[in-house]
């Protein structure tokens, strides 16, 4: 049976590692992008510029792939439903319909059983002042924003008069959990209750973009049972088929909550791909092309740091240990706050 030709909308670096892996399954990749320079080119066999409302590019793109996947979440569900009229997208277009609103994504984490910091709908500033038992706060888009972007710290209803919100976008309050750590769950969902998933990944944030992930995290077996079941109870009401991601906070009295599911590789599992006998992105399109389903098996722990902005340049010529592989992202410009690489150590 001849493998299937695997379309990847978004061209960033979670498509490149996408494209990376499928071509060590010896599957060809089309990278559909709006970036002209989006580095997924590099490593895709093929790549199609133009926006994601462009219908000729969409026919152009669904003409020269067998199944569809995505780097990010943020594309419109209009275009991702009109390409699984034409070919399979996977992740469906409706998980990402409910996971790209914060509001739709809480109630639905809710609706299980699964424990989320307290939260709101704020559609005005008036409304804020009624929720004072929510603050200090985190006050988010409902859509949109990664990376700390949309999002507002608020410690009282002053805090407000110093910044300059839109409320016609449609706001979540979100009250602050006291924070302990902070970890995550990858797992891969190939059907109906077939899954591998990743042991928990302690991360480390800093200005809201994760800065370090580390594995075996230091956390209860409570909390690692505990975790994994929820990541397999959400990707299984789902439906999902790919690779997820649940980010989970632990708070001062070891409660867990549930912060956010990404619905696609993510950047906390990239140590995965030195860690583990299969990376993310490899069970990502192994899920999504239907191919087989291979245990995993940990190598060895490990730490991965991202390289924001200029801290690429150092790592560019640096004499790298045996134990390190360093990933250069190869973007094209370097910009504060952008994620322009990443460094795993096997420890």
């Amino acid at each position: 049976m001849s493998k299937p030709t695997l379309g990847i909308i978004g061209g960033g670096q979670l498509g490149s590692m996408l494209a990376t892996a499928a071509k060590k399954l010896k599957i060809k990749t089309v990278v559909f992008s709006d970036d002209i320079d989006a580095p997924a080119q590099k490593f895709s066999d093929e790549f199609i510029f133009g926006k994601y409302d462009d219908l000729n590019k969409i026919n152009e793109f669904t003409s020269k792939t067998d199944i569809i996947t995505y780097e990010f979440e943020n594309i419109p569900y209009e275009t991702l439903n009109q390409i699984n009229k034409i070919r399979p997208v996977l992740p469906k277009p409706s998980i990402n319909r409910v996971i790209q609103h914060r509001l739709a994504e809480k109630d639905f984490i809710n609706k299980l059983n699964i424990r989320t910091t307290q939260y709101v709908a704020i559609t005005n500033k008036s409304e804020l002042d009624t929720e004072q038992n929510l603050l200090p706060g985190l006050l988010k888009t409902t859509t949109l924003g990664y990376d700390g972007k949309g999002q507002h710290v608020i410690n009282s209803f002053e805090d407000l008069n110093e910044l300059n919100i839109d409320f016609s976008k449609g706001y979540i309050l979100e009250k602050l959990v006291k924070l302990k750590k902070e970890i995550s769950i990858i797992i891969t969902r190939f059907s109906d209750k077939k899954y591998e998933v990743y042991e928990p990944i302690e991360n480390i944030h800093e200005d809201q973009i994760l800065k370090q992930s580390t594995i075996p995290a230091d956390i209860s077996d409570k909390i690692l049972e505990q975790s994994k079941q929820w990541a397999m109870m959400l990707a299984e009401e789902l439906k999902y088929v790919g690779t997820l991601c649940v980010e989970f906070f632990i708070d001062r009295n070891e409660n867990l909550y549930v912060n956010e599911i990404a619905p696609r590789v993510h950047n906390s599992g990239h140590l995965t791909i030195n860690a583990y006998n299969v990376s993310q992105f490899e069970n990502h399109v192994r899920a999504v092309c239907n191919l087989e389903q291979i245990t995993l098996n940990k190598i060895s722990n490990a730490k991965m740091i991202n390289l924001i902005g200029s801290q690429i340049t150092i790592y560019r010529n640096k004499q790298l240990a045996p134990n390190e592989f360093f990933f250069d992202y190869l973007k094209k410009e370097i910009k504060h706050k952008r994620k322009m690489g990443h460094l795993t150590t096997l420890i």
